[in-house]
């Protein structure tokens, strides 16, 4: 299979989603999760005529009369029994969130009276008929749907599913994932490296960016054995859905994934990407049904990777809803030589005008992990181009 372009491996990664079913959780745990239900309105929103505002409650009427003094009859505090306004000349105190008493029609505020001796006089002329009542079902009917399928639960819907009375629900069920790091030369981050190692860090990087999408995941390293590699790989694809290696997929002696992969009969889709960072990034399934993403080893290649690509087949493995990438204008001229769609690491701010813009945050190359805490974001330059202007505008990928 020959090196294929960004979007080719964008329309291979959707066809070959991920689907682990459905669970149920308590409402109140389901933050960040895709809803696999419709939620319906058990009642009228709200479910009764509901005073917004501290005052009196009268018959308008009334007032249209000339009244301006009103006797009060009672009080109508939230959470009692409706209340009936018996002289339509007269006035009840209402509290917010109170169900309106019946006969009276408006409320005027504690502002706009004054209380004396159980009797309100208005100190304002401007009272308007039906004013500071939220009427029943005004917002939504009974039986409408209040948040649809697919949506992903925020704390809004945490509020929507506590008001209709939904406290299990319906939602996709995450991958159980692994995280596999390769290569003698890695040691553990409590270690002193010698001079020919480095520390992990690749793993706990990606770990970060799939337990912020809701997965529990596991570590594991992989030295530089074939033997053990076939072994240790063998083991895990039976206990996960999805595995994320990060090293040991390019062409180097070492690099033993690819040839692993085949061994263990794990099916290809595509190896290598027209992209810079991240082009030996290698996708496959095994036939337990295990996805198997092998990310290259540079920090920079495997951060961007996981950004772009794991992070947009995850979402559409749960059936999050499909949504547009923001897009930045450049601040200042790119010049990019090679024939392959770019990801620049970009600084994003907003001009004088509201617009979005990204100012170009170049380090040394694909193994320079200091510097994505310089950026916010990859812009996405296409191929086939060698000179982006300043204020031309392309889809960018926040992570930050």
């Amino acid at each position: 299979m020959e090196m294929i372009t960004v979007e080719e491996a964008l329309q291979l990664l959707a066809t070959h989603t991920g689907d682990w079913g459905v669970e149920m959780l308590n409402f109140d745990q389901a933050v960040g999760r895709v809803l696999r239900e419709n939620i319906i309105a058990d009642r009228s929103l709200p479910p009764y005529d509901r005073v917004t505002m501290d005052g009196i409650a009268i018959q308008y009427e009334s007032f249209k009369n000339g009244q301006k003094t009103f006797k009060i009859e009672g009080i109508a505090p939230a959470g009692a029994p409706q209340k009936r306004l018996e002289d339509s000349a007269a006035c009840l105190e209402v509290m917010t969130g109170a169900i309106m008493p019946q006969v009276a029609d408006t409320v005027i505020r504690y502002e706009d009276v004054v209380i004396k001796e159980q009797t309100a006089t208005l100190a304002s002329e401007r009272v308007k008929s039906r004013q500071n009542i939220h009427f029943k079902g005004e917002d939504r009917q009974e039986g409408d749907i209040l948040i649809h399928e697919g949506q992903v639960i925020r704390p809004a819907e945490i509020g929507i599913c506590a008001t209709v009375g939904k406290s299990k629900l319906k939602v996709s069920k995450l991958p159980r994932a692994l995280i596999v790091s390769t290569g003698d030369e890695l040691v553990d981050i409590d270690q002193f490296p010698k001079p020919h190692q480095v520390r992990k860090s690749n793993v706990y990087t990606i770990k970060a960016m799939l337990e912020k999408q809701g997965l529990i995941v596991d570590i594991d390293h992989l030295p530089d054995d074939y033997p053990k590699i076939i072994q240790s790989l063998d083991s895990h694809f039976g206990k996960y859905q999805v595995i994320l290696l990060s090293g040991g997929v390019s062409k180097g002696k070492f690099d033993y994934v690819p040839k692993a992969m085949d061994e263990l009969g794990v099916k290809k889709l595509f190896y290598k990407v027209q992209q810079r960072p991240g082009k030996p990034f290698w996708f496959g399934k095994h036939a337990g049904d295990c996805h198997i993403f092998a990310l290259p080893g540079n920090p920079i290649s495997s951060f961007l990777c996981t950004l772009r690509y794991f992070d947009h087949w995850l979402g559409m493995s749960l059936r999050r809803p499909a949504s547009t990438p923001p897009t930045a204008r450049l601040v200042r001229d790119v010049v990019f030589k090679p024939d392959l769609t770019y990801f620049l690491e970009v600084k994003l701010h907003y001009d004088e005008k509201g617009n979005l813009g990204a100012e170009p945050a170049k380090g040394n190359g694909s193994g320079d992990l200091a510097n994505l805490v310089n950026a916010d974001a990859f812009i996405e330059l296409p191929q086939g181009r060698e000179k982006f202007n300043a204020g031309e505008s392309f889809p960018c990928y926040p992570f930050s």
